[in-house]
């Protein structure tokens, strides 16, 4: 199955079995194959993963599962994996926000993370903490300073509305939350010491680029 969907994508290489991704600078965008909680087949997901914080896994951010018309995650039997991978290879195409054909752009990449984290708050969703704090980052480690602070100025915005009892246990304030940021998005050479070590972490040397 990895193969199959390795072939659908050659823009993204096999890190691990079910997991197809490449690097975009200080990001990685991927395809994991998830595996279904009965174990009878995989639900395909879009996503992105930042580099620019020191993490144990990497993560799903930005997941988009393959989706039914309905809007119902939609898995693929392994029984039926040959007949339906193709078709489900093009819907998460047309259905992924963030291109999976060609490699997204940095800019395209950190305003979807504006646009989830506002979209979490439209929902009443958890706070979207830890995509603003990609978001900037992101934004940081690529120079991109005009995307920085169109970032504290959305945290800004969110963290005024948040409600105290769904921040993390660590949250002291708004105010300190935000300074926190800018001092992470003054220090490039922390970021690439991050990214670096993060590389090496999750074996990501030898991923397209």
């Amino acid at each position: 199955m990895t193969k199959d969907w390795a072939v659908a994508f050659p823009g993204l290489a096999v890190w691990r079995p079910l997991h197809l991704l490449r690097r975009i600078g200080p990001v990685v965008q991927g395809i994991c194959l998830d595996r279904s909680t009965s174990g009878d087949g995989y639900l395909p997901t879009a996503h992105v993963h930042a580099l620019t914080k020191a993490f144990p896994v990497i993560s799903l951010t930005l997941g988009h599962r393959l989706e039914r018309p309905s809007g119902q995650p939609e898995t693929v039997l392994f029984t039926r994996h040959e007949g339906e991978f193709q078709r489900a290879v093009d819907a998460l195409k047309a259905q992924s926000v963030l291109s999976l054909d060609e490699p997204p752009s940095l800019e395209a990449i950190v305003k979807e993370y504006h646009s989830s984290a506002s979209a979490r708050q439209e929902k009443g969703l958890p706070p979207a903490v830890v995509e603003m704090e990609d978001s900037i980052l992101i934004a940081a480690a690529a120079d991109r300073r005009d995307l920085v602070e169109d970032g504290l100025g959305i945290a800004a915005d969110l963290a005024g509305k948040w409600p105290k009892a769904r921040l993390p246990l660590t949250w002291v304030s708004a105010d300190a939350w935000l300074e926190g940021m800018r001092n992470k998005a003054d220090d490039p050479e922390g970021l690439e010491d991050t990214i670096r070590s993060q590389i090496a972490a999750h074996k990501l040397d030898k991923l397209k680029e």
